[in-house]
């Protein structure tokens, strides 16, 4: 699947948060998004 481009990364969690992610961590230029939903598991994507 081919993302935007211009998609920033507040805007990708957003998206992520409405399929069940939920920011677990903010450090440095990057959040942290976690799902338990058919297990655990991890995404790391940059702000900006």
């Amino acid at each position: 699947m081919k993302l935007p481009r211009d998609l920033s990364g507040h805007d990708l969690a957003a998206a992520l948060r409405r399929l069940g992610y939920a920011i677990t961590r903010e450090t440095g230029g990057h959040m942290r998004l976690t799902t338990r939903e058919r297990g655990e598991h991890h995404i790391t994507i940059p702000k900006h």
